[in-house]
């Protein structure tokens, strides 16, 4: 049989998916997400979130960084929400460089963050590259401790950069979410990626 084009059954509109929009950050990076995820300006929210960090730090080097910690995006999307949030730590703030050695304990320290809101279980890690940069990522299980009946997928993904380390997080309370949290392309210092998450990132090395 000849491959055959599906047509729409009449008076049907057909499925458009929403245009991806770039959201660019000056530390060096873009990162991709579809049209349709409500984007939340975090701005005025952020000297009280700092605050807090500051004051559930647990030493100097915490509350340093917690001073210094930026969100450049939070966008949310669907009905449990699912959540995607980058974070961002600058060297200059900071007073100090990472390199790809320091990437797993900042990775898991701001994976570990999650706790303080979640209860996570079954943790799955991986390392892979996007172009010359090193990537380290955390899948798990997770469910809010203030509502245990709304479960999640949380994802965090973590990289060095130049300017300061970024990390990307995912609350996906379904599966559509989380692939749209995994294939936004994402641009690392000129270097761009068709997908954050490669279908490889979690194989054995």
């Amino acid at each position: 049989m000849p491959a055959q084009t599906p047509v729409p059954a009449p008076g049907s509109a057909p499925v458009v998916a929403p245009a991806a929009v770039t959201h660019a950050n000056d530390m060096g990076f873009s990162y991709n997400l579809p049209s349709d995820w409500d984007v939340k300006d975090i701005a005025p929210a952020l000297p009280a979130l700092h605050q807090q960090l500051e004051k559930s730090a647990a030493n100097e080097g915490e509350k340093k960084g917690a001073a210094c910690v930026e969100i450049p995006l939070i966008a949310s999307h669907g009905s449990p929400k699912s959540v995607i949030e980058v974070v961002t730590l600058g060297f200059d703030c900071f007073g100090q460089k990472f390199t790809d050695k320091d990437l797993p304990a900042f990775a898991i320290g701001v994976a570990g963050g999650m706790k303080k809101t979640f209860t996570i279980t079954d943790p799955t890690y991986g390392a892979y590259s996007l172009g010359t940069h090193s990537i380290w990522i955390e899948r798990a299980q997770g469910t809010l401790i203030s509502r245990p009946e709304t479960k999640y997928t949380v994802e965090t993904v973590c990289g060095i950069l130049r300017k300061g380390a970024v990390c990307w997080t995912a609350l996906a309370s379904d599966d559509t979410a989380l692939r749209t949290f995994e294939h936004g392309s994402v641009t690392l210092e000129g270097e761009t990626a068709a997908e954050l998450v490669p279908a490889t990132a979690f194989a054995k090395k």
